[in-house]
């Protein structure tokens, strides 16, 4: 596994050692973490919003959409346990 070098500034060197020690962990383990939570939320972000890119492109090359209203209820109605009419896609366009 190669190495890499990582100039700390002393407050924050001091402040993920102290955390480390909190979660009993090494600070190196500590820093794999929290490198390894960010480029996660990273690339999650990422897919999003190529999902929501390819969604939009796909909405209006279709015409078609959900009344956020019925949406809304539909999920309201799941969510409490409640029987649900799942909400129809219709032409928005005019």
């Amino acid at each position: 596994m190669p190495t890499t070098s990582l100039k700390l500034p002393d407050d924050l060197k001091m402040r993920a050692a102290a955390a480390a020690k909190v979660r009993g962990v090494t600070t190196h383990a500590f820093m794999l973490e929290a490198i390894r939570e960010a480029a996660t939320a990273t690339e999650q972000r990422a897919r999003f919003v190529a999902d929501a890119q390819a969604a939009r492109k796909a909405a209006l090359k279709s015409g078609a959409g959900y009344d956020a209203d019925e949406v809304h209820k539909y999920m309201r109605d799941k969510i409490a346990g409640r029987p649900a009419r799942r909400p129809k896609a219709r032409s928005w366009r005019a």
